[in-house]
């Protein structure tokens, strides 16, 4: 691709006058209107469309045929051209007669997104990269069509809310908005932590999250490519993008806290982190380790540690204390163990990869409509301020940095030049206040 107009020069960090949106007061407020029951050309069968075929979006893809049979994938989209070419093949072989998208129903590009709302899906699959989330879920709320959203769902408070705003105005609409934070659909996981919250051990006294892994892929710089083309395509390691791996991945294990404390948000976070292995230049300027100690009004902290390193101890896990006993939410098979109890002995429940797509079906299917609107946008932003309180080195309060006006990133999407950020320093980099 070559390479366009060189973009007017930005900083990690563009401050947008915008008022912020009221969104912790509860759940999201809406009176819902008529259950909107969406089927493709007076069928049974529904539409999909996926945006974002890399990985993910391809297993989101295989997933949501495998949930339901009356299912059909219609259209894809992505940045690249050659990501879709690489995707239809292995899509046509895992889905068979579910892959039923004709050549036209492909589309590339900065607007590719738009271009598949605007055919006749009915779902879509947000599986893009973070950065682009929140424009695309609201083209797809303000089109009427029914959402699968991968997390997170923003890199930024003013994409958290704008998510926060859109899912407001698809509850009104009675739209569904099923959530890929998949923990949340995983049976035995949820049998776990309602035995918590009720009581099991107790009063919640403290929580510790660990997501303690290894490196991710990487992909070559190629002579064609412009700064902007191999950003995107390693998008993991630019904040702007992903927004680093304490809000791409620990996400995961950020939302079983926030789950635990009855989906309410903590009310500031303080930590450390930073770059000891991830040292080379192709790695953009994400961190590698990050530790987050979150503390909630009733004086219960979550302890949070994600580090991405190679050859290191890794675990996965949920650890809750409780004045009553302790408990492990992933242990032995994702089982869960309470009060060193084996629980969720039964038969393998259903994948959760699956479930969530299949619950998403039975909720358009039937009228009742999912949101998991607040949630999502709640743990993303746990993940922000995490992120921000290593990056400044200041204590982080959660509202105040849910209404800072901060947008990361380009302020307009071309292929030629971006800057490449500097690697944030505590003590140095400052966080904008509202």
């Amino acid at each position: 691709m070559s390479a366009a107009t060189s973009l007017s020069a930005c900083s990690r960090r563009t401050f947008l006058h915008q008022t912020a949106v009221g969104v912790l007061g509860g759940t999201l407020a809406a009176t819902l209107g008529p259950a909107r029951m969406v089927h493709a050309a007076g069928s049974d069968v529904l539409k999909v469309g996926l945006i974002g075929c890399g990985g993910r979006g391809r297993g989101a893809a295989v997933n949501a045929m495998n949930a339901d049979k009356n299912v059909q994938l219609t259209a894809l989209a992505d940045l690249f051209p050659d990501q879709i070419e690489a995707a239809r093949p292995g899509l046509q072989a895992e889905i068979g007669d579910q892959y039923q998208v004709p050549e036209d129903q492909c589309f590339a590009g900065f607007d590719a997104a738009k271009q598949l709302i605007a055919t006749d899906v009915d779902v879509v699959l947000l599986a893009e990269t973070p950065h682009y989330r929140p424009a695309h879920l609201q083209a797809a709320v303000e089109a009427g069509k029914h959402i699968f959203c991968e997390k997170p769902i923003a890199v930024d408070p003013v994409g958290v809310r704008s998510v926060l705003a859109t899912c407001e105005a698809a509850e009104k609409k009675g739209l569904n908005i099923v959530s890929g934070l998949c923990w949340r659909y995983d049976l035995r996981v949820r049998e776990t932590i309602d035995r918590i919250r009720n009581g099991a051990i107790g009063d919640i006294v403290a929580i510790q999250e660990n997501y303690l892994t290894s490196t991710l892929w990487l992909r070559e710089r190629q002579p064609s490519w412009s700064e902007m083309e191999y950003q995107n395509r390693n998008w993991l390691y630019y904040t702007w993008l992903s927004g680093d791996h304490i809000t791409e991945q620990f996400i995961h294990s950020l939302d079983k806290a926030l789950w635990l404390m009855g989906d309410e948000p903590p009310q500031r976070c303080f930590g450390l982190g930073g770059r000891q292995v991830r040292t080379l230049p192709e790695f953009g300027h994400i961190y590698d380790h990050f530790s987050v100690c979150y503390e909630w009004a009733n004086g219960v902290k979550a302890f949070a540690y994600t580090r991405q390193m190679a050859n290191c101890h890794n675990d996965v896990d949920d650890y809750v204390l409780g004045t009553q006993g302790t408990a492990q939410i992933l242990a032995r098979g994702v089982k869960g163990v309470i009060n060193g109890k084996v629980v969720n002995q039964g038969a393998d429940p259903p994948g959760m990869y699956d479930y969530e797509h299949a619950e998403l079906f039975r909720a358009i299917r039937s009228g009742k409509p999912i949101n998991n609107g607040r949630y999502m946008s709640l743990s993303t932003m746990m993940a922000i301020a995490g992120r921000e309180a290593c990056y400044t080195g200041q204590m982080i309060d959660f509202e105040e940095a849910l209404r800072a006006d901060m947008r990361l990133g380009p302020e307009k999407y071309e292929w030629g030049d971006v800057p490449v950020d500097a690697i944030a320093l505590p003590g140095v980099t400052a966080f904008p206040r509202a």
